[in-house]
């Protein structure tokens, strides 16, 4: 499966942003869908994870509360919605799709987007 993310942006603290990933290829129900994050010089964090139906989310605890992943399996797309951001979230965020329900490891996915650049200013 190929995956294309899109959304990131800059916003100062306190804002919103909305992240899109957009599959194609094999058929997209069959995957568990993450969102990750990365900063310079840092491991890729786990961020968020929907399961293959959406009746199932689980999120990274400094996440929690301030941000939604969800999916449509209609439209092959999984998205992240970003509220009440902070500094700390600048990162470049991955979506991922794998077959392991609540993997929180990169090892856990196989496939990866490109990656988005998100910016949070104070």
């Amino acid at each position: 499966v190929q995956l294309q993310a899109s959304g990131g942006g800059s916003v100062q603290a306190g804002g919103s942003l909305r992240l899109s990933c957009a599959a194609s290829g094999r058929a997209f129900s069959n995957y568990v869908m993450a969102w990750f994050r990365r900063t310079p010089g840092k491991e890729r964090e786990f961020v968020a994870v929907v399961n293959w139906s959406a009746s199932s989310t689980y999120y990274e605890d400094s996440v929690k509360g301030r941000f939604t992943i969800s999916r449509d399996n209609a439209k092959n797309t999984v998205n992240l919605q970003m509220n009440s951001l902070k500094p700390e979230d600048t990162a470049v965020y991955y979506c991922a799709a794998g077959r392991t329900w609540n993997g929180i490891r990169a090892d856990d996915y196989d496939y990866w987007g490109q990656g988005t650049q998100v910016t949070v200013s104070s």
